[in-house]
């Protein structure tokens, strides 16, 4: 199989990596996590007026470069590589992927806000009950004339702090399957309570207590959301397993230059044969999340049940490489591995994160079973 990228493809990321290295410092970016906005606006506005990937995987119609999954996984990767906090995954993908199947004046209004960057989308599927499932969902919607009047809670919804627009998981007593809501930010009725996760970025749960939408906010048909919904999540996982493969490679590298110019009795720590092996076992990790990725990748247009497994079977890879290369690269640092200068501490913290992002290993490994025995 080929894996070579297009010429316009090499172009995308060299041209997304050069705006990262030359925009994106680390320390600044470090700092804008922890207070005020929480990410750099003028960057958002960069990725949107300069680069354009805010559209690179939506429909010319919006104002998108009508690109594909690979599109994705080339931009996640250079974002994971320089250790962007802003919401790409959560708007461009999530966000984008379930707009774009929804269809409808209200959903293309959306995605153009997307693309020129005045729109940010923050996804509210999981509650506290819920565990992994996003199809685990007590929220319910009920009319009310010609309104929808929303009640229930969701956790952990990242962006939710930095968002203008919340997309709502929610059941109708006239369907059974799940329905999809756009409600806005500021909407009376709903209550954020905003915290930091460990990875620097900004989350909160939420409460929706009586919230009312217009009749536009239904995206898409009543109760007919299920599907799109875990499409639009396998999306994610493939773009965060992305997303993870640029981080440990900016892990990796870091690492080996650190074992050339750390000395210990007199000669570099790169000399120890022990070091040199668990070296190479880290990038033997790296190169099993990296197919793992591109296999993920290359099956999200196929059938559900195809592009689910090819989804597990990425997400454990990624998350026992990450875990792997993670903590491996933070020993050989010893305990400046950890201090706020050097960037390892914080590659560290978001690969530990996603880990766990949209399921742990075991709960993709027990997902792949499942399928598997289907």
């Amino acid at each position: 199989m080929d894996f070579e990228f297009t010429a316009e493809q090499q172009l995308l990321r060299d041209t997304v990596t050069e705006f990262l290295a030359a925009r994106y410092d680390l320390e600044k970016s470090r700092a804008a996590a922890r207070v005020g906005a929480g990410h750099q606006p003028e960057i958002w506005r960069g990725f949107a007026e300069e680069v354009g990937i805010l559209g690179a995987s939506l429909p010319e119609s919006v104002g998108g470069f009508d690109g594909g999954a690979i599109e994705t996984m080339i931009i996640a990767e250079a974002l994971g590589g320089a250790l962007v906090v802003e919401p790409y995954v959560d708007t461009a993908v999530l966000g984008g992927g379930l707009l774009r199947r929804a269809g409808g004046a209200r959903a293309e209004e959306l995605l153009r806000g997307i693309v020129d960057g005045s729109v940010i989308t923050a996804f509210a599927a999981l509650e506290a009950d819920s565990g992994y499932d996003p199809a685990r969902v007590a929220t319910t919607a009920r009319r009310d004339g010609d309104d929808w009047v929303l009640d229930g809670a969701k956790a952990v919804v990242t962006t939710a702090p930095l968002a203008t627009h919340l997309l709502v998981t929610a059941r109708t007593s006239d369907a059974a399957g799940l329905s999809l809501f756009v409600v806005p930010a500021d909407a009376a009725g709903l209550t954020q309570h905003p915290y930091r996760t460990i990875d620097e970025r900004r989350a909160a749960d939420l409460v929706l207590d009586g919230v009312r939408v217009g009749a536009d906010a239904l995206l898409g048909a009543e109760g007919a959301a299920g599907e799109s919904v875990a499409r639009a999540i396998d999306e994610a996982i493939a773009a965060i397993c992305a997303e993870a493969v640029g981080g440990m490679r900016r892990v990796l590298a870091d690492t080996v230059e650190y074992s050339k110019q750390r000395r210990q009795f007199g000669v570099p720590i790169a000399s120890f044969q022990v070091l040199q092996h668990r070296m190479v076992d880290m990038h033997l990790e790296l190169e099993q999340a990296v197919a793992a990725t591109y296999l993920v990748t290359l099956k999200l247009d196929a059938e559900p049940e195809v592009r689910a497994r090819a989804a597990a079977a990425a997400k454990a890879t990624v998350a026992r490489a990450a875990g792997f290369i993670g903590q491996h690269a933070v020993q050989l640092h010893g305990a400046m591995g950890m201090t706020e200068e050097l960037a390892i501490g914080h590659f560290f913290k978001r690969l530990t994160a996603i880990r766990t992002e949209w399921g742990s290993a075991d709960q993709h490994i027990a997902r792949y079973a499942a399928l598997t025995r289907a």
